[in-house]
Order: C-alpha cells, then sequence, then structure tokens
C-alpha cells in the first residue's frame, strides 16, 4: 500500500518500492481491491523480495521505512548509498481475523496510517 501511495502523491519527487525480507509470493487481494477502489493504480504491484533491489547496479536510496514490528528487529541487506532509516509501526492488515468487514476495516486503518505518515514524511523538514 505504501508503494501505491507514495507513487501517487509524491509522484516527480519520490520512487517508492515495497519489498520485504519474506515476501508471500502475491499482493494480498484485500489490497488490490483496496487500493483500486481509491484510484490507485495496481498493475505494476508485485511481492517482491529486498534482495531484488541490492543486486540493482546504480540504485540508491535515500529512506528506507519499515513499517511493521517483525521488519523493524530483522537484520537489513546491505542498502547501496547511506540511506535514512525510519520504523513506522502499522499493523499488518493480512494478519487479521474476522468477518469480512472486519478485514476490510483492518485494511481501510492501515490505509489511512500510511496516508498520514507518508503525507507528512512529504512535507519538506
Amino acid at each position: 500500500m505504501a508503494e501505491a501511495i507514495l507513487n501517487q502523491v509524491g509522484s516527480g519527487r519520490f520512487k517508492a518500492y515495497s519489498a520485504g525480507s519474506q515476501p508471500k509470493g502475491r499482493v494480498h487481494p484485500e489490497t488490490l481491491r483496496l487500493l483500486e477502489s481509491l484510484g490507485h493504480n495496481t498493475s505494476g504491484l508485485r511481492s517482491k523480495s529486498w534482495d531484488e533491489f541490492v543486486r540493482q547496479a546504480g540504485l540508491n536510496f535515500d529512506h528506507i521505512i519499515t513499517v511493521c514490528n517483525s521488519a523493524a528487529g530483522e537484520a537489513c541487506p546491505i542498502i547501496p548509498g547511506k540511506p535514512a532509516k525510519l520504523h513506522w509501526d502499522i499493523p499488518d492488515p493480512a494478519t487479521a481475523e474476522g468477518t469480512p468487514e472486519q478485514i476490510g476495516a483492518a485494511f481501510r486503518d492501515a490505509y489511512g496510517m500510511l496516508q498520514t505518515r507518508i503525507m507528512a514524511f512529504m512535507v519538506p523538514q
């Protein structure tokens, strides 16, 4: 979700990539439903490992943002450049249980938290 949000609202200023240490191999269907309902382009979204980016020559990151508690404590790969590192404690909606309405609410809540953080991140300091 963060990749889609930042690439839409930060277009021209930022290029976001989302990746993880243990990707699931697919984007959660509820993520795609929510993003599409909010007008985000989801055609390029896919589940990715951060290893994919470490191997790309010439790719440097300015910021690395982790968004869940499990990622915050993990050892990160060697990232090219000297990126600033941030952690945002956003509950993983993919772990939500309950009715379809409750699961949908978990995804909407996570989206709202990410959007709020991203908008604040984009404000020049």
